[in-house]
């Protein structure tokens, strides 16, 4: 890639800002600044100016630089989707058709499906064929527009396994040009042999898991599956306060099947993000009022299970940020495709284009620590630009599910 980039001639140019904002929160999410008849320009993977074309200062040095015409084309910044799982081993499409025969997600579990299911595989399957399996993925978001993403063990659920998992995203994040945040979810379920045993499992997380992690700096952030029948909010609370003593900060599975009070549990205990909220309660919208923690939202996880979708209207409607994310794993949601969960976003949620894109942009950005780099067009931030295809408006992303939208992803080197 050139060492200088300058997109002329763009349609419109959209979410542009003057300098990093924290998030967009309430009524500001339905707002996308944008300019028409725009320019970009990028050096070093750094974005260094944006205005009018009629403004456009003109080139003066033509070294090292390549010159794109994006006429009748809309630019953004890339997406940052701040929930996934995708580094697994093999594919769950079983269970796919044991749901489409009526098992719950609960019952499949319960056969011995479920997490333990890819646990199993991935604890059979070597680093390197993880690695390569893993890498794949991320070149197929990142051409689907993806330019920085956060990925969780929890399929190892031994020692070995969960270090393994880690060391891959390690891995990835030399390899890929992308931004990679990792997650350790240690406790994301029970193992078979500690089903009678839950106490020592928890032992295993928090006194040999963690610390192990810790060493070998292998994580950013903590994470637990709070839920009936996994973690307590009690158990929760427990592996977030030995995480935050490691550095790694709570970004927490909660309120997927039942909300159980983990919602304030995680506001209390400083989590950046609390993901899924399927099911909120009066309580859990009260403790994120005013609270640092950004809730987040998995739209392409409802649809695949069938179970309802987060109140995100209702987030944005009470003054609230919202992130989206695409929680790609081989269970409940094998994609990774941010086009598609705008889509959903906007027909099942209710969010309009902006807000969902803001979602995915600014506000997923904060949920993996990234505001100052990543989320929007802002001078001095990392170059990652999705350039779509002749379009005619923004509302065309979200209308045309399914459709190929993009034309062309830049993805600047990582920078975490």
């Amino acid at each position: 890639m050139a060492s200088k980039i300058f997109i002329k001639n763009i349609k419109t140019l959209y979410q542009i800002e003057d300098s990093p904002k924290k998030w967009v929160a309430g009524k500001e999410m339905g707002v996308l600044p944008s300019i028409d008849n725009a320019y970009l320009a990028i050096e070093d993977g750094k974005i260094a100016d944006y205005g009018q074309m009629s403004d456009w200062p003109g080139i003066t040095d033509w070294r090292d630089l390549e010159v794109i015409d994006a006429s009748d084309r809309l630019v953004l910044p890339a997406w940052c989707d701040s929930h996934t799982h995708l580094v697994f081993a093999g594919t769950r499409e079983d269970e796919f058709v044991d749901r489409i025969h009526g098992l719950s997600y609960e019952e499949i579990a319960a056969k011995g499906g479920g997490i333990l299911n890819s646990a199993k595989k991935l604890q059979n399957t070597d680093e390197n064929d993880l690695f390569d399996s893993a890498m794949r993925r991320i070149e197929e978001i990142r051409a689907l527009g993806t330019g920085a993403v956060e990925i969780k063990s929890g399929y190892g659920l031994s020692l070995d396994a969960e270090l393994k998992i880690l060391r891959v995203v390690k891995r990835l994040k030399e390899a890929s040009d992308l931004t990679i945040k990792s997650t350790f979810l240690g406790a994301h379920a029970y193992p078979v042999e500690y089903k009678s045993n839950k106490a020592a499992y928890l032992d295993l997380v928090i006194n040999k898991m963690l610390p192990q992690v810790a060493e070998e700096g292998l994580a950013d952030y903590i994470d637990v599956f709070c839920e009936t029948n996994y973690f307590s909010v009690d158990d929760t609370k427990k592996i977030m306060e030995a995480g935050t003593k490691h550095g790694l900060k709570p970004k927490i599975h909660v309120n997927q099947f039942m909300a159980l009070g983990g919602v304030k549990a995680c506001v209390d205990h400083s989590a950046l993000s609390v993901d899924h909220l399927e099911v909120m309660e009066e309580a859990d919208f009260e403790a994120l009022k005013g609270s640092e923690t950004i809730p987040t939202m998995l739209p392409s996880c409802s649809f695949f299970l069938g179970i309802p979708f987060g109140p995100g209207r209702r987030v944005i409607d009470e003054g609230m940020p919202l992130a989206l994310a695409t929680d790609y794993n081989p269970g409940s949601t094998p994609s990774g495709n941010i086009p598609f969960l705008l889509s959903l976003a906007c027909i099942k949620m209710k969010l309009t284009p902006e807000e969902a894109i803001n979602a995915v942009t600014i506000n997923g950005a904060y949920a993996m620590d990234l505001s100052n780099t990543h989320g929007s067009i802002c001078r001095g931030k990392q170059a990652n630009i999705i350039i779509t295809k002749e379009h005619t408006s923004l509302n065309y992303i979200p209308y045309a599910f399914g459709s190929d939208h993009i034309d062309r992803v830049i993805i600047s080197p990582a920078q975490a």
